[in-house]
């Protein structure tokens, strides 16, 4: 199965369901089932600003699995709807309009119990087998 990591603390914010999107600069033609790696890194200011939550953040595992949807082009009008969204999550695209890239659209979030896992760059391959 295709796996993505993502630091800390957005792979959490998209295993408990507050994080629709996972932003890239690269496009996917990728469709289907994923697993949510949350990666060893993690965004110091992001983790202080979601610290309210009262979320655990594990690190160096998988966490959950979605389906990738859509892969959309962040424009202005594409920024406009995550801030109907969800200004918070979605500040750091928001706020950022020279930023350039693609959301990849969650669906189906699931939380699973975690395995731990090293990371890679890009989508990856994992041999996952649910319990």
């Amino acid at each position: 199965m295709k796996a993505i990591t993502i630091k800390q603390p957005f792979a959490t914010l998209i295993a408990e369901g507050y994080k629709e999107y996972e932003f890239r600069t690269s496009k996917t033609k990728y469709r289907g089932e994923i697993l949510i790696h949350a990666g060893k890194g993690i965004d110091k200011k992001a983790m202080e600003k979601f610290k309210y939550l009262n979320l655990e953040y594990p690190s160096g595992c998988i966490l959950a699995k979605a389906t990738i949807t859509d892969c959309v082009y962040i424009d202005d009008k594409m920024r406009k709807i995550l801030a109907e969204k969800d200004p918070l999550i979605y500040s750091s695209i928001i706020k950022h309009e020279e930023w350039k890239g693609y959301g990849f659209q969650l669906e189906n979030v699931e939380k699973i119990e975690s395995i731990p896992a090293n990371g890679k760059l890009s989508l990856w391959d994992y041999d996952y087998l649910p319990k």
